[in-house]
């Protein structure tokens, strides 16, 4: 039996927790020690966002989200905080909501090439650090040009939907194993953790499954 641990993770990249679950997962990882692929796969939190929102993120949540007005700023405050603590400078001062189903299709383009992770990693922080429009084809072309991909390639993936039945076939995942909220990682197939859990979490997890083969 290979002694690689496999990690199933579905996220979205408009998720805040989503990243910072990112860092705390791989800080766990790191802890554990052994090896550990992950694969990505796709799930949309508001699938009716337009490509172009008109407004800030505190509009977003207010309008779209139906939460009070006076309680946005504080919550937004309270995420910016917790991301400051793994390391991820949120700025959602300039954040860009849109619609994700085109990156998503980006990551599937990306994996097909070997750079998922990569891919991932750079749409995050296109996002929620850089304030960079995450939903136009050219845009995410040029983000996986950035990451080494070949630009043209890209983009006349996502002008085709060349992954889109990957994307839903990855939603169809999700409500099989009954996701419904992200982050969302399966190790191992058979243990689902919910949320952006502590590092010592995902350090136990990955553990046991080790333990667990070595006394099979």
């Amino acid at each position: 039996m290979s002694d690689v641990i496999k990690v199933d993770v579905w996220s979205d990249i408009a998720c805040p927790w989503c990243y910072i679950g990112k860092r705390k997962f791989e800080a766990g990882a790191e802890a554990f020690g052994g090896e550990v692929e992950v694969e990505y796969h796709s799930f949309e939190l508001s699938p009716d966002t337009p490509v172009d929102f008109e407004g800030s993120a505190a509009d977003y949540l207010a309008e779209r989200k139906g939460f009070p007005a006076d309680q946005v700023k504080s919550m937004l405050d309270r995420v910016i905080g917790i991301a400051a603590e793994v390391g991820l400078d949120y700025d959602y001062d300039a954040l860009q909501h849109t619609n994700t189903v085109k990156a998503h299709q980006l990551i599937h383009f990306a994996k097909a090439h070997g750079k998922q992770v990569e891919m991932k990693e750079r749409l995050l922080r296109a996002y929620f650090v850089e304030g960079r429009h995450v939903g136009r084809d050219d845009d995410l072309a040029d983000l996986a040009a950035e990451i080494g991909l070949d630009r043209e390639a890209a983009l006349r993936s996502l002008q085709t939907d060349e992954y889109l039945a990957d994307v839903r076939a990855d939603q169809d995942q999700a409500i099989q194993y009954g996701i419904q909220g992200v982050p969302f990682f399966v190790v191992d197939g058979k243990y689902g953790v919910s949320g952006a859990q502590s590092a010592e979490t995902f350090t136990q997890v990955l553990t046991k499954v080790a333990e667990e083969r070595v006394a099979s």
